[in-house]
């Protein structure tokens, strides 16, 4: 009779834990060592370029500062830019994360110019290189995009973004260089 009443509460107490441990609360997700690679891009950056003439607009010079954050959480970074281009002054909003199922980076922005990316650009990285590929409209056309940062230093970057034509062959659209200052 000892025995069965030993292994009747032994069953209870391992049910009150199974049920204790059932009703936990999930753990709140942490971000990957994907989104700490995200890290690279956080500061205040200063970039000076120069636009191709295209569908983008005209060509020229281009300058501008871009802040950098983690969003909270730090599965995202947040990155607002100010400058001036060959159209003028200009705004922009953007955002990069890290696509745990899709296992790539993605960017979507917004600019004062009335660009918005109604797509979500592709990205990876290799070694130094970052590189994101989209498909998507501008100026009335489907077209092909390809950006590239190359992380030169910790504090030193350079951005190329293409378009690709109707004969596959990648053509410049903008090109510049960027320093982290804070």
């Amino acid at each position: 009779m000892r025995t069965t009443s030993r292994t009747v509460g032994l069953w209870a107490v391992f049910a009150m834990v199974t049920v204790a441990a059932q009703t936990q609360p999930p753990q709140a997700p942490k971000p990957g060592p994907e989104h700490k690679k995200l890290d690279y891009f956080v500061g205040k950056w200063t970039h000076t370029g120069e636009m191709k003439p295209g569908p983008m607009g005209p060509g020229g010079k281009a300058s501008w500062t871009e802040t950098c954050e983690w969003f909270e959480g730090r599965f995202a970074i947040v990155c607002r830019s100010d400058g001036k281009g060959p159209m003028g002054p200009m705004k922009g909003l953007g955002i990069m994360s890290y696509s745990p199922e899709e296992k790539v980076y993605t960017y979507v922005g917004t600019d004062s110019g009335g660009m918005t990316m109604t797509t979500v650009p592709k990205g990876t990285v290799s070694g130094d290189t970052w590189t994101f590929t989209d498909e998507s409209m501008m100026g009335g056309q489907k077209m092909k995009t390809r950006v590239t940062v190359k992380q030169i230093s910790p504090t030193e970057q350079t951005f190329l973004m293409e378009m690709q034509g109707a004969d596959g062959k990648w053509m410049p659209m903008m090109e510049s260089k960027g320093k982290k200052t804070t």
